[in-house]
């Protein structure tokens, strides 16, 4: 396809040199990409000059916004001191190791007590990679070669390397990359607003995800399942919020089996939820927990996942067996993302973001209900703390949702983008909502309120389609 003619603007040498993710390729030829060339606060502007308000933190990750100048001058310091240093064969350097020093300090609760080590990795993917690695090393340090299937659910989000694509349970993931690889299987998705039975209670719905997961267990053979992944709410998903009880009802079928719990906290953790992590949120326990995204507030990449005691140490009984831990990547705790990671948890505990969250996020989860809820194209309004999801039904009694091949929520994505507002579409034309951490009252009024502008322009055009007369 030609792309159209724009001259040498950026959109034109994108359409000419960029492959974009999660992108329509052959589409964007013809509509191009939003070029966005600076921000500030919860703000964003596009090559125009055009204001935006990132109603998602870019990709769930901006947590301090757009323009942190303590994390640009931490990145600068450390360039200066050292701009790279790695950590295999025992090498090690500062920033790595008061990072890890860090992270454990303000880790949750591990099953069996606390966490033990810290690994760095680049991305939220790499990190589920690395933890799925992990598990089945450890199984094999247990003696346990045949229990290493992992157990993923239907709608959750861990990445998209191999392996954690094949953990990740959505369709548009596995479709034409030969994706999930055997051994990897799932279970129901807890969304109570879709799959609740008429008259049942959240709990009551939450023990019957429990007993399909145990279900599902016996089928394959609990000798032969190693580990579960679970988001605390899963959020590519749709924002999907665990029904109660649902961690509490789970969580035993998984220890009476001896199966490791890993909590992928890549969105949740660093206050999101109105905790410290959603593990604390949810009463998790996990054996592994993975972070990312919002550890550096995405201003540089890293990740990091901390395992309990007992796994840790059939890593290094393994590990010295063989004479090494053959896994690591050239920029596993490197020194400057380490560095802005650091000032990034430093300014968390100076602003106090879990109180800040907590105080916006009710303001936040009441307006988007108050709003939304009775609108004629809501079916669900739902969310905690800073993360919250409208999502758009064509039958409010039935639940019907629009057919796939209408766009309606991309579509409204594109409306919004003319209200200067950036938003993102999901999984059945769910509307996600996850702002920088430092978002104020009156920019959620803000973003709400531009959000209900094109909420209503969809809304006519809708009502436009439906009454024009077929061709």
């Amino acid at each position: 396809m030609t792309p159209p003619p724009l001259g040498n603007s950026a959109a034109a040498r994108d359409i000419a040199s960029v492959l974009h993710p999660y992108t329509d390729l052959k589409a964007h030829l013809q509509n191009g990409p939003l070029v966005i060339t600076r921000g500030k606060g919860v703000r964003v502007y596009d090559e125009s000059g055009k204001e935006y308000i990132e109603t998602v933190a870019g990709l769930w990750c901006a947590a301090l916004g757009f323009d942190n100048e303590r994390l640009v001058e931490a990145a600068v310091r450390q360039m200066r001191e050292l701009p790279f240093y790695h950590a295999f064969t025992g090498r090690s350097h500062e920033p790595m190791i008061r990072l890890a020093e860090m992270l454990l300090e303000r880790a949750p609760a591990a099953y069996g007590g606390r966490m033990g080590k810290v690994f760095f990795a680049n991305s939220g993917s790499e990190a589920n990679d690395t933890a799925i690695k992990m598990i089945w090393y450890a199984n094999n340090a247990w003696g346990r070669p045949q229990k290493k299937k992992i157990i993923g659910r239907v709608r959750g989000y861990h990445g998209i390397t191999i392996a954690s694509a094949s953990v990740t349970g959505q369709a548009a993931n596995h479709k034409a990359f030969d994706v999930p690889l055997p051994g990897f299987i799932h279970t129901m998705c807890p969304t109570f607003y879709h799959a609740g039975l008429p008259g049942e209670t959240e709990e009551a719905f939450a023990a019957r995800c429990a007993e399909e997961l145990e279900k599902l267990i016996l089928a394959e053979g609990p000798e032969t399942i190693a580990a579960m992944f679970a988001e605390p709410i899963q959020g590519a998903g749709g924002v999907v919020v665990p029904p109660r009880g649902y961690f509490q009802a789970i969580q035993p079928v998984l220890r009476k089996y001896d199966i490791l719990l890993v909590a992928d906290e890549v969105i949740c953790g660093f206050g999101r939820t109105g905790n410290y992590w959603g593990s604390q949120t949810y009463d998790i326990a996990p054996d592994i927990l993975v972070c990312a995204k919002a550890l550096s507030s995405s201003y540089l990449p890293i990740s990091a996942v901390m395992v309990n005691e007992r796994v840790f140490e059939a890593l290094a009984a393994k590990s010295h067996e063989i004479g090494t831990f053959g896994h690591g990547f050239t920029y596993s705790g490197h020194p400057v993302p380490a560095a802005v990671a650091i000032e990034t948890l430093k300014i968390y505990d100076e602003i106090d973001i879990v109180g800040h969250v907590r105080e916006v996020g009710a303001h936040f989860q009441a307006e988007l209900r108050r709003r939304f809820q009775d609108h004629p194209l809501v079916g669900e309004v739902r969310g905690i703390g800073l993360i919250g999801a409208v999502e758009l039904v064509e039958d409010k009694e039935a639940r019907r949702n629009f057919d796939p091949v209408r766009k309606v929520g991309p579509r409204l994505v594109k409306i919004a983008e003319q209200h200067g507002l950036i938003c993102r579409a999901m999984v059945l034309d769910s509307i996600g909502f996850s702002p920088p951490l430092i978002i104020s009252r009156d920019e959620i009024d803000e973003m709400l309120d531009r959000f209900g502008h094109a909420l209503d322009d969809l809304a006519v055009e809708l009502r436009r389609e439906a009454l024009a007369p077929v061709a």
